[in-house]
């Protein structure tokens, strides 16, 4: 027997000793034991058993608490079949402390995950069963375009839609998505600090806020009311977004209005289609884990009570968004009125696509069988074939009139109406449905090429909706260059991709799309925009030129630009210019010619007009670099060199002061 305490005492209890399973739960009389109720582990099996409790986990049961010890054992139950994970051997084998230290670990996963490690390998054994035999989680399915709409900057459409949403802005709640680390792009800390752009050098994570704290300053009628941000971090960002936050005091914003959630150590990979949880490869006494993926945030607010607690406080709408995306805020007040307009529950902002393009598309489906209806993200390669599968004989093709599929892409922007959000939130308790990908090394899909794991995503979220509620799930959608630039990727990442047509999503690129969405929207009232010629850095072509930023206390979308440049036909901004406008006092700009760098700080309290403005100076210019040791200098190609800036300060005397 596993246990020497048993054998030796006949009589022993399970009360009184540690139990080798939990089927084993009657009193042992004298050596009359049933066999089928125990685990046996064979000495002479191979590296391939599954099950039976192995003599070094024995050995070590003793010095567990209850609930590892349990947890070891239906780990090793002919049901779950882990045994694997315990078979240490005797000669160089681990320290006591290094194997307790390895079943803190499977209990920490065990907890994290709502059904315990039990409950993932179940669901995982019954996803990959689906998986090998070819199961299509779409059969029964039919696609239909689904509730939106779609606009063009300066539209009369999109005036009138984004007025209605601007009287929605003093009651939205901010959920930043940011459990990722710059590694991939050549950076060293978490995304979120790392400058978005180089003319004023803020950081993602600050210009975020002071998005928020203008809406406070400009929305928010309620003196008592405070606009909240809500972070997802990982336990790889959640020092590091601390440390920024603290090191900057919260970026202006009180403190006691950020919550941080943190997100789990990920769940265990797997190894087959069996379910088998994979070691690290160079240490038995680690399980290897991999993200869950970004749909774990509804948990976490639903586990925090952050939504429950937002809506008692008098939150009408929460919006998600990621992490380095610059442009994710020009487009919330039309999205806040597109969801009054429709009654939307769920909004996702989207772009247009051309059929059959590598981006995920907005799809409504209705149940042949039930009559369930979703609105739900679909992989492109999945949207074709279903199409086809329905009587759509061409599958996915562009709109003549539009020349676009007349399914948008996600891009994973999401607004919630947050009364019935949170009703939905409390139903499912923040869990969404999980699905598994793995990469097959046969055409038998019996074995992977490298271990797979059990992922969420945050956009599922309709599938949990019910009845009426279902139908109040729409999108919309406006062109990426005003709404959509992430930086994911490295340099040379984003080169093999804009080499095949596709945004590069590298720090260049992020950073020219953010001068380049102010240029449109100046352009889109009337102002005389020239842009400049397109630059190579490192192999990524951007469009730099003129270097606009606009602070969101001094505008925040297209409809206060209107009102800062009342004349707009009388301002011009040469390709060459560089222009930075910030502060929170009233600013109007009638008339103005630029060709250099300017800066204008209007104070909070200040009212004060830009007329007639002549500024012409040597401005700021780029430097093509390479390996300065800097890394956001290295990771675009680039440094900025300020020759000469303009700046003007207005103060509360209206006072003007030129540097």
């Amino acid at each position: 027997l596993a246990h020497p305490t048993l054998y030796n005492d006949p009589t022993t209890t399970i009360e009184q000793q540690q139990p080798l399973c939990h089927s084993l739960q009657y009193t042992i009389k004298d050596q009359n034991i049933n066999q089928q109720s125990i685990m046996w582990w064979s000495p002479s099996s191979s590296k391939k058993q599954k099950e039976g409790i192995t003599p070094g986990l024995a050995k070590l049961l003793p010095s567990l608490g209850d609930a590892q010890a349990d947890l070891c054992r239906i780990l090793c139950s002919a049901e779950l079949r882990q045994s694997h994970l315990f078979e240490w051997g005797e000669d160089g084998d681990a320290s006591p402390a290094v194997k307790r230290m390895f079943v803190e670990q499977l209990e920490a996963l065990d907890e994290a995950y709502p059904t315990g490690l039990a409950g993932y390998i179940e669901n995982a054994r019954e996803l990959l069963e689906k998986s090998q035999k070819g199961i299509n989680p779409l059969e029964g399915w039919k696609p239909s375009v689904p509730v939106g709409m779609t606009f063009e900057l300066g539209s009369e459409e999109y005036t009138k839609m984004e007025e209605i949403g601007r009287h929605e802005l003093g009651s939205v709640g901010f959920v930043l998505v940011a459990g990722g680390l710059g590694e991939r792009l050549g950076y060293g800390d978490i995304k979120i600090g790392l400058p978005s752009e180089l003319a004023t050098g803020k950081c993602y994570l600050q210009f975020y806020i002071e998005y928020i704290l203008a809406l406070q300053e400009r929305y928010v009628d309620n003196s008592d009311f405070h606009l909240t941000l809500c972070i997802m971090t990982s336990a790889d960002t959640n020092k590091g977004t601390i440390k920024l936050l603290e090191d900057n005091d919260y970026f202006g914003m009180n403190k006691e209005n950020v919550t941080i959630v943190q997100q789990g150590d990920g769940v265990p990979a797997l190894l087959d289609n069996d379910a088998t949880l994979a070691l690290e490869p160079n240490n038995a006494y680690k399980l290897q884990t991999k993200p869950h993926g970004h749909g774990d945030i509804h948990s976490l607010l639903f586990e925090h009570e952050v939504a429950k607690k937002w809506v008692q406080s008098g939150v009408k709408w929460i919006t998600f968004f990621q992490d380095t995306n610059g442009l994710a805020f020009h487009t919330l007040p039309l999205a806040l009125g597109v969801s009054v307009e429709k009654n939307l529950i769920m909004n996702s902002m989207a772009i247009p696509r051309k059929a059959k393009q590598a981006v995920g598309a907005i799809c409504k489906l209705t149940n042949d069988e039930t009559g369930e209806t979703r609105t739900i993200n679909i992989e492109y390669n999945q949207l074709d074939p279903l199409l086809r599968a329905n009587g759509h004989s061409d599958g996915d093709v562009n709109d003549p009139k539009t020349g676009f599929s007349p399914f948008p892409g996600n891009i994973n922007g999401l607004l919630f109406a947050a009364e019935p959000y949170l009703e939905a939130l409390n139903k499912c308790e923040g869990l969404m449905p999980e699905f598994v990908n793995p990469k097959y090394k046969d055409s038998k899909k019996t074995t992977f090429k490298k271990p797979t794991r059990l992922e969420c995503m945050m956009q599922d979220f309709p599938t949990v909706l019910t009845g009426d509620n279902a139908n109040r799930v729409g999108f919309t959608s406006i062109s990426a260059d005003l709404c959509f630039s992430p930086v994911k990727n490295a340099t040379a990442d984003g080169v093999a991709l804009q080499e095949k047509g596709t945004h590069p999503g590298c720090a260049a690129s992020g950073e020219a799309d953010q001068y380049g969405a102010c240029r449109k929207i100046l352009r889109s009232i009337g102002v005389k925009v020239t842009d400049s010629e397109p630059e190579t850095y490192k192999g990524v072509s951007v469009v730099l030129g003129p270097e606009i930023v606009i602070a969101p206390g001094s505008m925040c979308c297209p409809g206060e630009y209107r009102e800062v440049f009342p004349h707009p036909e009388q301002v011009s901004i040469s390709a060459r210019s560089s222009l930075v406008i910030k502060g929170t006092g009233k600013l109007t700009i009638t008339s103005m010619n630029l060709d250099g760098a300017l800066v204008l700080d209007c104070e909070d309290g200040a009212d004060a007009e830009v007329r007639d403005l002549n500024v012409k100076n040597e401005g700021w210019v780029r430097e093509a670099v390479d390996d300065t040791g800097d890394e956001v200098t290295d990771m675009r190609g680039y440094k900025m060199v300020k020759k000469k800036t303009a700046e003007i300060t207005y103060n509360k005397k209206e006072e003007c002061i030129i540097l």
